[in-house]
């Protein structure tokens, strides 16, 4: 259960960078509001950059706690 949510968090989380990157596109090209467009395409980014640190496999716990002994 709890993979399926992680994959859907992430999933919507990807679906919002995308509009918000749009967005943020189209409200300096089209509406010329630089200001608010700038920061819509920073959020974009960040929501990507959470998605892959997320997505990015680490090491697993056990290996560590047998390797620090």
């Amino acid at each position: 259960m709890a993979c399926f949510m992680a994959g859907t968090i992430l999933s919507i989380l990807m679906l919002a960078g995308v509009l918000l990157t749009g967005g943020g596109i189209y409200s300096i090209v089209r509406r010329g509001d630089r200001k608010r467009g700038t920061l819509m395409i920073i959020a974009g980014l960040v929501m990507f950059a959470n998605v892959a640190i997320t997505a990015i496999p680490g090491p697993d716990l056990p290996a560590l706690e047998q390797e620090s002994r």
